[in-house]
């Protein structure tokens, strides 16, 4: 099965692919036992059951670890169960510490990670479930198995989507669920369980509600809007290197937060009080600094074609307009104290 990705054209937005994991597991550093759709490790769930899950597991860590789950994407909610043990989740470059009984919530294709910058011991559980979205101002669709009411439903993802704060103290409940669901995982043949982890699965979505009316959350609408959306994209120009290079145009930035042009812009303006291709430039040199100093022998003509720039001749001028010298005098004065 293809691993589910949105794209633009060369530009390729993939799931979690859980390489770190996998290389403990072969390393017997971790013990790792999980369920999936076919796109995650672990034992494949019947076709057509459980549609939605793209994983949900366990991994049980017993010592302390020489690495962490690197900053990933997941398609769907990634709700994660701390059972014991502590570690650290660090989401939108914020730390949460994750002490026994936390549960952890993120949104689809945020980024996030585990450890800080290691995995600590502790046995952590996890459930992947995919609502069918790409950007935050698109509403969540539940899958069939989810027997809550449209209202209940309505609710949990108003409460999920209209705040940021991805950890919450668990109760007893939350526990004995995950349990329930880890003897589920292992066992076989899993046709004979299919309906225990739906009726768990639905017990856990009410129990999660039932969790966060008592936290009097306060949502904030504009976690859900086409300017969040654009916030978004902005900030990965900001901290992706990678991102920013690619080759981008106002229709392709644009088609990327699935809107039309002129409300791209607009929202940019909004958020950046200049237009995206300004913006787009601005991250792309901010970046040329960081080169600058981690690369000292890239050369200026490399490095501007590496960052997205059709020729260093632009690139020069485009960076001593920012920054006041060429990058060659400004790599100069600022290399030794870097090094320092």
């Amino acid at each position: 099965m293809s691993k589910p990705t949105y794209t633009l054209d060369k530009l390729r937005f993939e799931i979690d692919n859980c390489l770190p994991q996998l290389s403990a597991v072969k390393d017997q550093k971790i013990t790792l036992n999980a369920l999936t759709n076919g796109n995650y490790p672990g034992k494949v769930i019947p076709k057509g059951e459980l549609l939605g899950i793209g994983s949900m597991g366990f991994m049980h860590v017993v010592e302390e670890q020489d690495w962490g789950i690197e900053p990933h994407r997941n398609e769907g909610i990634e709700i994660c169960f701390q059972e014991n043990g502590t570690n650290t989740l660090i989401v939108d470059g914020n730390n949460y510490l994750t002490p026994s009984k936390t549960l952890t919530i993120t949104r689809p294709w945020q980024l996030h990670q585990v450890g800080s910058p290691n995995l600590h011991p502790g046995r952590l559980h996890w459930i992947i479930l995919d609502v069918g979205v790409r950007q935050p101002n698109q509403s969540w669709r539940w899958p069939e198995w989810c027997i809550l009411t449209n209202s209940d439903k309505q609710e949990l993802e108003r409460l999920l989507r209209g705040n940021e704060h991805p950890a919450w103290q668990a109760n007893n409940e939350i526990l004995h669920i995950f349990k329930r669901l880890q003897t589920y995982v292992v066992a076989e043949p899993i046709e004979h369980y299919l309906s225990h982890i739906q009726i768990n699965l639905n017990q856990l979505l009410l129990t999660l509600l039932e969790l966060l009316r008592t936290q009097n959350i306060v949502t904030e609408s504009r976690l859900t809007t086409r300017a969040r959306t654009v916030e978004i994209f902005l900030n990965e120009l900001q901290q992706n290197t990678e991102l920013a290079a690619f080759d981008w145009t106002l229709e392709r930035m644009a088609k990327h937060c699935d809107m039309k042009r002129s409300a791209f812009s607009n929202y940019c303006q909004q958020l950046t009080n200049t237009s995206p291709l300004n913006y787009l430039n601005r991250c792309r040199l901010q970046h040329a600094c960081d080169l600058l100093l981690k690369r000292p022998k890239l050369s200026i003509t490399d490095l501007a074609f590496d960052l997205g720039f059709t020729n260093s001749q632009y690139f020069t001028r485009c960076f001593k307009k920012q920054f006041g010298q060429p990058p060659l005098k400004w790599q100069k004065n600022n290399l030794k104290h870097h090094l320092n």
